[in-house]
């Protein structure tokens, strides 16, 4: 079964664009595309794709707040932000709106084919500037005494653990790591049970925050 997405974008050469190069893998099926937040908010959660890639400078009200309204309706939906705006403040709002993934707009082709994928599956995939950005908001709030949750994680997941902050995908994670992908993602998984989270924002936000 492919993968169903919906499109939130109001320029129109930057939202076709997408949409063509999406349609081009059998992996993903354009449900359908809007211009504005209102639209979008009215047709998602009917739609119910699986995700929505979402920018934040929509005309009228603005992506974040939409994913807040969205949210609202308990759908399963999962948000990919993807916007030129890297500042803490929008970043730190679109996630704490719902958002799973942040992706800048200068990102790759084939980076954001990986980051959806890797979004279906259970990950946050984010711009590494955009992680790196989180690591430093947790890490100035850290203390030196790492959560109890923490040290029941072995030496290995201790390094995905710290792989994960750099914003890498599963597959570089594999790859820096010696290990396959399903070896990461097994690895990934026991983290997130071990650390009683759901997403890669959650963990890193645990393995961060104030004990």
């Amino acid at each position: 079964m492919p993968i169903t997405l919906a499109i939130v974008e109001d320029l129109d050469e930057v939202r076709e664009g997408l949409k063509n190069f999406l349609a081009l893998s059998p992996d993903f099926k354009v449900l359908d595309t809007f211009k504005t937040a209102e639209e979008a908010m009215e047709d998602i959660p009917r739609l119910q794709p699986d995700i929505v890639i979402m920018d934040i400078n929509l005309p009228g009200l603005s992506g974040i707040e939409c994913i807040r309204q969205i949210k609202k309706k308990n759908i399963l939906t999962q948000f990919m932000m993807f916007t030129v705006y890297e500042t803490d403040e929008k970043v730190f709002e679109a996630l704490k709106a719902g958002a799973s993934g942040y992706l800048l707009k200068n990102t790759g082709l084939v980076h954001i084919i990986e980051s959806l994928k890797e979004l279906s599956q259970g990950g946050s995939p984010m711009s590494s500037n955009i992680a790196r950005k989180l690591v430093n908001n947790f890490q100035l709030h850290a203390q030196n005494q790492a959560p109890a949750d923490m040290a029941t994680l072995s030496i290995r997941e201790n390094e995905i653990l710290h792989l994960l902050a750099q914003g890498l995908l599963y597959k570089e994670i594999a790859e820096q790591s010696g290990i396959s992908t399903s070896t990461v993602r097994q690895h990934i998984h026991r983290i997130y049970e071990k650390l009683h989270v759901q997403n890669r924002t959650e963990a890193l936000n645990k393995a961060y925050k104030k004990n």
